[in-house]
């Protein structure tokens, strides 16, 4: 290539998304934007007592021209003229119900406050009980347990479960909805123009692990399977989609109208979309047998592996495998914890609680001192407490925690099971229950693996990308000395933007291979955690009381 070439990956996050223009030649990072939902942010639409969690298309539209206008005006002169595609990644399962048109209802006057008619974020887990009689019908109807490839257990996060869930809720929307697309499809379906819910590309990462798609019954579960489930689902199956595609594939060209927007070409190519850790992957490097984890508030595990090798294979209790959900041509494993980094934030809001209300509360401070001491200690007391977690040798506390606080993804995926903290004497203070709690996200990563080898997928290595393997050596260390395995950290500060604009320069031409574009773009690691030996040893005792309390909580739940 005589003259660089450019590509935008934009990453949809929980909180926020980012743009990211990088040079398809050397992945270097021209430029970078980010924009906070700002209704998201207010706590809009959501009520976590309800495990109700919902975002207004709005925030994702206004983010998306935010973002890349201002990641362009940061460039130097140029590089605007030499973008030659755009791809898009985002949360999942996050479905939203549309109208003929394809218009989100939330868009329309009727609906614009209507949190039934938004998307419905990957963390709601309003649709337990749905998903339950997915289960329970998948495996009792007498035909093929379409949850098969999507680790025998559907879960409340996932695409069918919301749907029914907001069907039997709301009885407007109901009426209203003609179809339902995923995050990661509708972006590329506003850039291309081709909203129309019949015609639109369908990823096949979402379409695969989230909505029980798949070639062995050519497509999505029939007619027959869905009324059993409801008589509310009667129909809608043929309003969604036959056909998926790979990211490696072209969802159409930008519109004039949005390539007015965002300040680019009208045009140039625009890649079908797929979930945040999916190509966050790509973006870290990902290769056959290394386990991929994406961690930040949540986890996704992912692994890489040939067609030929997991044949006749069916990982029981994963969040499925799809051939080419990551890498075209190979099968992509997901797997995932439903809390991470969300366990040690809610842990902190414990211990603010009290510096919230007392010292706002308090007479001897003016209004200024108060806000000033109350973000000093919120933005320091992570830091202190790992510093005090690190200075705590396995096993001293005697305290065991279960990392179910917004219950279990994998392995067997069950929203209804609750965290635990047990072990507890009047000598356990805030770090050693913190160091606990760290020991139990690693303990639920763990259980990924061991659940991947035991049923017969071998681990050669992991790779970690987030925003806590980037900021927390305490907790890669401990996970490093957990899983009894090293953990290389990659390079890159956005692997999930970064991945998206590989696969834009594949869709547009620019490479020929997913496995091209990572040679040339990719960042390398910039950091290794090697187990400690000796505290390795003390992690499998640990680890054996994880278990065992994990089963007697389980028990109960039941």
């Amino acid at each position: 290539m005589s003259e660089s070439k450019y590509t935008i990956g934009v990453d949809y996050g929980t909180d926020s998304v980012r743009s990211v223009i990088v040079d398809t030649q050397n992945g270097k990072e021209m430029a970078s934007a980010v924009f906070y939902y700002p209704r998201w942010k207010e706590g809009k639409y959501c009520n976590p007592a309800e495990n109700r969690f919902r975002q207004h298309p709005l925030d994702y539209l206004e983010g998306l021209e935010t973002t890349i206008r201002e990641a362009l005006s940061e460039c130097s002169p140029g590089v605007s003229e030499n973008i030659a595609a755009i791809s898009v990644d985002t949360t999942g399962s996050t479905p939203v119900a549309v109208n003929k048109e394809g218009t989100p209802l939330s868009l329309t006057p009727e609906f614009k406050e209507n949190p039934n008619a938004m998307f419905v974020l990957w963390k709601d887990h309003t649709a337990v009980k749905e998903a339950e009689e997915i289960n329970k019908l998948s495996r009792s109807w007498g035909g093929i347990d379409y949850t098969k490839y999507e680790g025998g257990v559907y879960s409340s996060e996932w695409f069918w479960a919301k749907i029914l869930h907001v069907l039997r809720k709301d009885e407007k929307v109901r009426q209203a909805a003609f179809s339902w697309v995923e995050h990661c499809d509708w972006i590329p379906a506003i850039l291309t123009g081709n909203t129309s819910p019949l015609e639109l590309k369908r990823s096949r990462c979402a379409a695969g692990h989230k909505a029980m798609w798949h070639t062995d019954w050519n497509g999505l579960p029939p007619e027959e399977f869905l009324v059993k489930l409801d008589p509310l689902l009667k129909g809608l199956r043929n309003r969604l989609f036959n056909d998926t595609y790979t990211s490696d594939v072209s969802a159409g060209n930008l519109t004039r109208e949005w390539a007015g927007k965002l300040g680019l070409k009208a045009g140039i190519s625009v890649g079908v979309g797929a979930f945040d850790a999916h190509l966050g992957a790509v973006g870290g490097e990902i290769k056959p047998y290394y386990l991929s984890k994406v961690m930040g508030t949540s986890t996704c595990d992912m692994l890489i592996a040939p067609k030929e090798d997991v044949e006749g294979k069916l990982v029981q209790g994963i969040c499925g495998q799809v051939d080419g959900s990551i890498t075209p041509g190979l099968v992509g494993l997901e797997a995932g914890q439903s809390a991470f980094g969300d366990i040690y934030a809610w842990f902190k809001n414990v211990l603010m609680w009290p510096v919230e209300k007392l010292v706002a509360g308090s007479r001897l401070l003016d209004e200024k001192t108060k806000q000033s001491l109350i973000s000093e200690i919120s933005d320091n007391l992570i830091s202190e407490l790992s510093e005090a977690a690190s200075r705590i040798a396995p096993e001293e506390s005697g305290i065991v925690a279960l990392d179910w606080m917004n219950g279990r993804r994998t392995p067997d995926a069950n929203q209804a099971l609750k965290g635990t903290i047990t072990g507890l004497t009047l000598g356990s203070d805030a770090p050693r229950i913190f160091r606990a709690l760290i020991e139990a996200t690693a303990f639920g990563a763990k259980a990924i693996v061991d659940r991947f080898i035991n049923e017969g997928v071998r681990i050669d290595g992991v790779i970690a990308l987030g925003g806590v393997a980037k900021k927390s050596p305490i907790v890669m260390q401990i996970v490093a000395d957990v899983l009894d395995m090293p953990i290389e950290v990659a390079r890159s500060e956005q692997a999930c933007a970064l991945g998206s604009a590989m696969a834009a320069s594949v869709a547009g031409g620019i490479h020929r291979s997913f496995e091209e574009a990572q040679n040339a773009m990719g960042g390398g690691f910039e950091k290794e955690y090697l187990p400690n030996k000796e505290n390795a040893a003390r992690y499998k005792k640990l680890y054996a009381k994880y278990l065992k309390t994990g089963e007697f909580i389980e028990s109960q739940t039941k």
